[in-house]
C-alpha cells in the first residue's frame, strides 16, 4: 500500500505490472473519501501518453524508482475511461465502476474504510 509519505515518489515517475512491462507515467493520485488514504493512480498511456487510465494502489509497491501494481499492462490500458471531475475527485459510481473492472469487491472496500 502507498502511503501519503510516499506520493511524492509515485507522481511523474514509471508504473510497471508484474511482469516488468512499464505501463506509463503516474499522473494524479486520487484519495479515498472516507480514509483518507491514497486508492486510485492515474497512468499515462499509449503513444505520447495520449491517455490516462486509473489503476487502483492498494496493493502496489514502490521499487526502486517505480511503481509496481499487481495487473498487466493491458488490463491498465483497457480499463473503463472515467470522467474526473473539476475538482479531481471520482464520482463513487466511477469508482464503483472501475472497483468492477479490477475485481475488487466494493463491499470489502466498505468494511475496510469502516474499520480505519
Amino acid at each position: 500500500m502507498i502511503t501519503r509519505e510516499e506520493i511524492a515518489n509515485v507522481l511523474d515517475h514509471p508504473v510497471y505490472d508484474g511482469d516488468g512491462n512499464k505501463i506509463g507515467d503516474a499522473k494524479h493520485v486520487f484519495f479515498d473519501d472516507m480514509t483518507g488514504r491514497p486508492e486510485w493512480v492515474s497512468v499515462k498511456t499509449g503513444m505520447f501518453g495520449s491517455n490516462e487510465s486509473f489503476v487502483p494502489i492498494r496493493d502496489a509497491s514502490l521499487v526502486q524508482d517505480h511503481l509496481e501494481v499487481p495487473y498487466r499492462k493491458d488490463k491498465v490500458k483497457d480499463a473503463p475511461n472515467v470522467d474526473v471531475d473539476a475538482g479531481g475527485h471520482l464520482s463513487e459510481a466511477e469508482e464503483h465502476r472501475l472497483y468492477d473492472y479490477y475485481g475488487i469487491n466494493w463491499d470489502s472496500v466498505l468494511s475496510e474504510a469502516e474499520r480505519t
